[in-house]
């Protein structure tokens, strides 16, 4: 090849590598993304004229989701849909049923009115059945982003392409998605509520790998600005690098630093734990544990749909407005939150956290915020002696719900931390853990982050120190 070819050539790379460390702008294009909410409301009334039921609740959902997937440092996909659902509850003598549809013309509109009010004759009475509510002064929040409402397949390919060239530069393979959407809710029901809600997300994951390692990152935000493939990347390209020829480590007791998305990965499985529904059910770990001191000093958790990192909307399955929730003050747990049914039950106050009925859940806070500290992993990693510093867990199963023993097993970046340095990767652990038992031993805290982990929700929730977490063994990769 020429040398001009050459020097042009890796001049482009360099600059697609630059690019990619840049936030995501989406250019300026001129398109319809949102339904109007008149015809949002027009799809409802239509629903309540034509139902027999004595109460209806239409939920209608909105969606326009684009995605690309790239593997092997290449694209492989790029797909979009656009979908629009309506759902229907009706009541009747007592009883509640649900019937749903994606069509929304005349006939099909009516078709399950009557399909929601029949269904509902076949059930049981429902012993605490509400009348639904009426209007609701409902709080505004502002979590649609018209620049990630506009994001093209080629932003995300550009996007996509300086990743690739950042592994293909340092000699590893980059898989992953970058995807981006627009939601739109819309509750209303027969007594006059109408609560709407519009929010818009971007995601972006990364997996690099090289021929024994590989490193991860992930970010999920409502602003595409907010997003940075280029330094996921680099963060998942610098891991994959340091993570080579890992060794093995003994399993047993160890002090462990776990990045945000590590954390999430297990606190994740506590939201339910604060439903008044499970409590009562004796189905929670928190169940006989309420007002006693079972955390940390440093552990404080509020449920608040209206923090900034959060995503959302500010009303419940039934359209009550969302509160927030001081759930665990300084290691005790205080408050629970409560569903209309389970309040009325429980001679307590709906909290705005009851999910659509017909359910046999009850409750949950699905706005998790853990407080933060001051420490950053860089800091937690020097006043360590011994210990294992972890990217992110997966394949996690509950063992024993009452005890909270989650097993499960590390990946993407594991490391043996000794003298303050990280001396090392290590082989991956399958862990044996109570979690109510690691929120007890956690020595340091870093600041509070919005986090995606391994499944499809996030929280805000900071690394944390912990002492004596228990890895059971070693795994075969």
């Amino acid at each position: 090849m020429p040398v001009r070819k050459q020097t042009a050539k890796k001049a482009g790379r360099k600059a697609a590598s630059r690019n990619a460390r840049q936030p995501v702008r989406a250019p300026a294009i001129a398109a319809e993304h949102l339904v109007p909410r008149r015809e949002l409301e027009r799809i409802a009334e239509r629903v309540f004229r034509a139902s027999p039921a004595e109460e209806t609740e239409v939920t209608i959902e909105a969606t326009t989701d684009a995605l690309t997937r790239f593997a092997n440092n290449m694209i492989h996909q790029n797909v979009a849909e656009r979908g629009l659902s309506v759902s229907v509850r009706a009541v009747v003598d007592g009883r509640t049923a649900r019937a749903t549809t994606n069509k929304t013309d005349d006939e099909s509109l009516a078709r399950v009115a009557r399909a929601a009010a029949d269904l509902a004759r076949w059930q049981p009475p429902t012993p605490d059945l509400l009348p639904m509510l009426g209007r609701q002064k409902l709080p505004a929040v502002k979590r649609y982003f018209k620049a990630t409402a506009e994001a093209t397949p080629e932003l995300r390919a550009r996007a996509v392409v300086g990743v690739v060239e950042l592994a293909r530069e340092r000699r590893q393979t980059a898989a992953g998605i970058f995807s981006t959407g627009v939601s739109q809710s819309v509750l209303a029901n027969s007594r006059g509520l109408f609560a709407a809600y519009e929010q818009t997300r971007a995601e972006f994951s990364v997996t690099i790998l090289e021929g024994d390692s590989s490193g991860w990152a992930k970010a999920n935000f409502g602003d595409i600005a907010l997003v940075e493939p280029g330094a996921l990347a680099d963060r998942s390209s610098r891991k994959a690098a340091e993570a080579r020829q890992p060794r093995e480590a003994p399993a047993g007791h160890y002090t462990v630093i776990l990045e945000p998305a590590a954390v999430l990965d297990l606190v994740g499985f506590l939201f339910y734990d604060f439903s008044a529904t499970a409590v009562e059910d004796k189905r929670s770990c928190l169940t006989d544990r309420m007002g006693r001191k079972i955390f940390g000093d440093n552990i404080t958790v509020w449920d608040d749909v209206h923090h900034p990192l959060q995503s959302g909307p500010p009303f419940d399955g039934e359209g009550v407005p969302r509160e927030k929730v001081l759930l665990v003050d300084r290691g005790v747990p205080k408050s629970l939150v409560y569903s209309r049914g389970a309040a009325k039950r429980l001679k307590s106050k709906p909290t705005g956290h009851g999910l659509p009925l017909p359910n046999e859940w009850g409750e949950a806070p699905l706005n998790l915020v853990f407080a933060g500290g001051r420490t950053s992993v860089e800091q937690m990693i020097a006043s360590t002696d011994r210990g294992i510093l972890v990217t992110r867990f997966w394949y996690i199963r509950e063992v024993d719900p009452y005890r909270k023993i989650l097993t499960g097993m590390t990946r993407d970046g594991t490391f043996l931390v000794e003298n303050g340095k990280v001396a090392g990767a290590v082989k991956n652990f399958r862990f044996n853990q109570s979690i109510l038992e690691m929120l007890a031993s956690v020595e340091a805290l870093g600041p509070a982050v919005r986090s995606a982990g391994e499944e499809s929700f996030e929280m805000v929730v900071p690394a944390m120190k912990v002492r004596n977490f228990h890895f059971s063994e070693v795994t075969k990769f």
